[in-house]
């Protein structure tokens, strides 16, 4: 409740103006059609809004906002959205004008992130608990390695990346599992199947001459691609993997723990099942993530009548080799897992 209050009341901590909508009006309407024959509406509104910080608070601001029926620019505010602005000058009616640079949604993003913190602890209990614990150290590390690679140019983010994995895998195990046998598996299991995919994925890049692969979305970058997709994958792989490791060791350990004597056969083939089980929903679950994020580019691009050829492979020849190599890696960790848990096992058994 303290936070909810507090981003609705954080105005101040702003620098760029912010103005809260006290008025909407729209005074035109147009309908276009492209050259394609997609058919749109472009709408213009006019906006009376208050500040709510800075030298003018509580001074009114006239906005115009231009917005599609289609929504493909701008939203159409409703009366009580809170707007990031730019001021420009008092017209005849001693108002203020402006634009419209975005709309505040720090509290919608609060109020997502109380609600799944909400639903995981209520589920999980304390295991919810340090998953949400575990989530914002990640967050925290992903932050600073991104802020690490920006501030220089000589660190290769790939390596940058490779520490964080490293780190975050260990740290995020821990905290979740606690210092066990399993998790110690899971965590070897883990770091083994995710770079030993990266490296199946550079020496097929490198074979290949990348051919095939269109950095084309990339361009507008200052770094080495390459490196930057290779992270990407790095990263994107590691939460199936973690999750394969995970699920195998915690498992074998718990048929271990329920029979002492249980032999390393049937640990094997039990390890089988499930990574059988699991391996083709978790490679579905790795295409579905990566490929949804192109359908609106895939929309915008049939739209407007590009070739069918052209458009998959600009769009969906990273996202693809993504996917891919997740599923590699996806496929590998289950091996990796059982004979890593197998091994931890049997040193357990050994202290009995």
């Amino acid at each position: 409740m303290a936070s909810l209050i507090f981003v609705y009341h954080n105005q101040s901590f702003y620098q760029q103006p912010i103005a809260k909508v006290v008025e909407s009006t729209i005074i035109s309407e147009q309908e276009v059609v492209d050259s394609q024959g997609n058919q749109d509406v472009i709408y213009q509104q006019q906006l009376l809004a208050e500040l709510m910080n800075g030298a003018d608070k509580g001074a009114l601001i006239e906005l115009v906002n231009e917005f599609a029926g289609s929504y493909v620019y701008h939203p159409e505010f409703q009366v009580g959205d809170q707007l990031f602005v730019t001021i420009d000058q008092v017209n005849d009616t001693e108002r203020l004008t402006g634009g419209i640079i975005d709309v505040k949604r720090d509290h919608y993003l609060l109020m997502m992130a109380l609600l799944f913190a909400f639903v995981l602890s209520a589920v999980g209990r304390r295991q919810g608990i340090l998953a949400v614990i575990s989530l914002i150290i990640n967050a925290v590390l992903m932050s600073l390695g991104l802020n690490v690679y920006i501030q220089s140019a000589n660190i290769d983010l790939l390596v940058i990346m490779g520490v964080v994995v490293l780190i975050m895998t260990i740290v995020s195990l821990l905290l979740i599992s606690g210092f066990k046998h399993q998790t110690y598996a899971a965590i070897v299991a883990t770091l083994l199947g995710t770079f030993l995919l990266l490296v199946i994925t550079y020496a097929v890049l490198k074979l290949t001459n990348e051919q095939g692969l269109r950095f084309e979305e990339m361009e507008f970058l200052t770094r080495p691609p390459q490196a930057i997709f290779m992270a990407g994958v790095l990263v994107g792989a590691l939460g199936a993997v973690m999750d394969i490791a995970v699920t195998i060791s915690s498992a074998l350990f718990s048929l271990y723990d329920k029979n002492y004597a249980i032999a390393d056969q049937d640990l094997k083939a039990s390890g089988r099942v499930i990574g059988q089980d699991i391996m083709g929903t978790m490679t579905n679950i790795l295409f579905f993530a990566y490929v949804s994020g192109t359908i609106p580019t895939l929309l915008l691009y049939f739209m407007n009548g590009a070739p069918l050829g052209f458009t998959l492979s600009m769009n969906l020849s990273l996202e693809l080799t993504r996917a891919l190599a997740g599923g590699i890696g996806i496929v590998l960790t289950i091996p990796i897992s059982l004979y890593t848990t197998l091994f931890f096992i049997n040193r357990k058994r050994a202290r009995l």
